[in-house]
């Protein structure tokens, strides 16, 4: 059932995923200790310390096909800012956020090769390296969450669209539907902010600072991943980044979305999408927006 799932989902997204290929591939970055695929969209003409962007594909995806999917074009022309598109061959294409390596800072996973992309790009085009940021959607939100968690020092926030909190998944056999424990994407990985936490504190040890900022959205009818992981989330960016719900606002940014503010809506969001399956549609610019590049 959910291997069916899996194709009809993928099948929509590959349909439009081949209308344009204006992605620079990139070799030669560094350290690439999973064998990633690196492409990029670099505008013309560039900020003097542009911003970065890591965008990241869904299960089955690719890099390019997520550029079709989500498509910061006309806002990196705008700002010159770089979106990088990355990919992975390995566990029918998605992303590891399972495996130690991966979380653990420097631990030689997926995500020290992503990291690696955004360091290569602040040296080769003189980026900003406060200005760095993450998305991406259902596997890519997964691993945007755990890249805020294991590099809190590289990442200025993310936003993402249906995942899990980062660590839902340690200690799976894998990450994809047909590899991983069932229990994290069907909601029942269930834990307090602070035990959410520590997980994560424990990712990066020698962390001192502030974490990243989140932005997250979650379809109200999804039973690939479980809307519940929705609540998974808040709760642990909510005790990472010292902040309390403090209100719903609804019918925003449009009818039947339902945005969670946490403190004063600056560090932590949430937005609820009623009777949205998998996955809530991109929203570039909300995107551009919470990252502070519109």
């Amino acid at each position: 059932m959910r291997n069916a799932m899996l194709s009809s989902i993928l099948g929509v997204v590959f349909l439009s995923s081949t209308a344009h290929a204006a992605l620079t591939q990139v070799t030669g970055w560094g350290e690439n200790p999973t064998s990633l695929d690196m492409a990029a969209y670099i505008p013309s003409k560039l900020a003097e310390k542009p911003a970065i962007i890591l965008a990241l594909h869904y299960c089955g995806g690719t890099g390019q096909a997520y550029y079709q999917m989500a498509n910061y074009d006309s806002y990196a022309d705008k700002q010159g800012f770089i979106v990088v598109y990355p990919s992975t061959k390995k566990d029918n294409n998605c992303w590891d956020v399972a495996s130690e390596k991966t979380l653990t800072n420097n631990g030689g996973g997926d995500s020290t090769g992503l990291v690696n992309m955004v360091k290569y790009l602040i040296g080769k085009y003189n980026a900003d390296p406060a200005k760095v940021y993450a998305t991406g959607s259902s596997s890519g939100c997964m691993m945007t969450n755990v890249l805020l968690a294991v590099y809190p020092d590289v990442f200025a926030a993310g936003s993402c669209y249906s995942g899990v909190a980062a660590g839902c998944l340690a200690g799976s056999p894998g990450s994809s539907p047909q590899s991983a424990d069932p229990k994290c994407a069907s909601g029942e990985n269930v834990k307090t902010g602070e035990e959410w936490a520590q997980q994560v504190k424990s990712m990066y040890p020698g962390f001192s600072g502030s974490y990243p900022r989140m932005q997250t959205f979650h379809g109200t009818a999804d039973h690939f991943v479980e809307y519940k992981n929705l609540a998974e989330q808040l709760k642990e960016w909510s005790a990472l980044l010292g902040v309390e719900f403090t209100k719903n606002v609804t019918n925003t940014p449009q009818s039947g979305y339902t945005q969670m503010v946490y403190g004063d809506g600056t560090k932590l969001v949430g937005y609820s999408a009623a009777n949205v399956g998998h996955t809530v549609p991109v929203h570039p610019q909300l995107d551009v927006d919470w990252f502070g590049l519109a």
